[in-house]
């Protein structure tokens, strides 16, 4: 149950603000390499990837999430779904050093919660259902946050990287809401089980990169 509307309104903004120390923003998901691959050269083609990255791991990530929360998945069991559904080692170490990132700070934020079944490095779509257990978000919300972040934490790097107008990009994340919207509702209908081999790929070759501004 929330605790209250405004409440869990603040609650669901904080934990969606790119601002938040998780490590987020030293991960493009997939970006970096995107650009250097020539895929993403533009605004055009930054929203093509971003809705890519919606509707497969932003849907993974944000189902898994929101089963979580719902307590229909526990933790342990959640990290081997999470895994079943990173192909990729690189992908599965990026989410688990943003699930760390997550995980520190939730312990300063609701010390009273027990955080030991999470183990030290727990995939952040695990850590993300945990929270929102925690604080009662709802499991709809929560997978909202999830794939939000999915998509911000992507447009972000891409603005940096490509020195693009930063009105462009915001525009292009508010064209893609609906889709937000639409995975966020379908994330909790079920555990989605999509791979994108382009990110896989990606993810990869990241680690080969001379002197990368991005962890992934």
């Amino acid at each position: 149950m929330r605790e209250s509307g405004a409440t869990s309104l603040a609650m669901l903004f904080a934990l969606a603000d790119s601002r938040l120390p998780i490590g987020g923003h030293v991960h493009s998901g997939g970006v970096e390499e995107a650009i250097s691959s020539g895929l993403v050269r533009d605004v055009a083609t930054v929203e093509l990837y971003l809705r890519r990255r919606v509707r497969t791991s932003g849907l993974v990530a944000a189902s898994l999430a929101a089963a979580v929360c719902a307590g229909t998945l526990d933790a342990p069991r959640a990290e081997l779904e999470a895994d079943a559904r990173t192909p990729a080692p690189a992908a599965r170490v990026a989410s688990r050093a943003q699930g760390r990132g997550l995980l520190r700070l939730s312990k300063h934020l609701w010390p009273q919660h027990d955080w030991t079944p999470l183990g030290v490095k727990p995939h952040l779509s695990t850590v993300f259902g945990v929270v929102g257990a925690a604080c009662g978000i709802a499991p709809p919300d929560i997978a909202a946050v999830v794939v939000y972040t999915t998509l911000t934490g992507a447009a972000t790097a891409t603005q940096r990287l490509l020195a693009l107008d930063p009105a462009a990009v915001a525009a292009c994340t508010v064209r893609l809401a609906e889709l937000c919207d639409r995975t966020a509702a379908e994330a909790v209908t079920g555990l989605a089980a999509l791979s994108d081999p382009l990110q896989d790929v990606l993810a990869e070759r990241h680690l080969h990169r001379d002197m990368p501004l991005f962890a992934s």
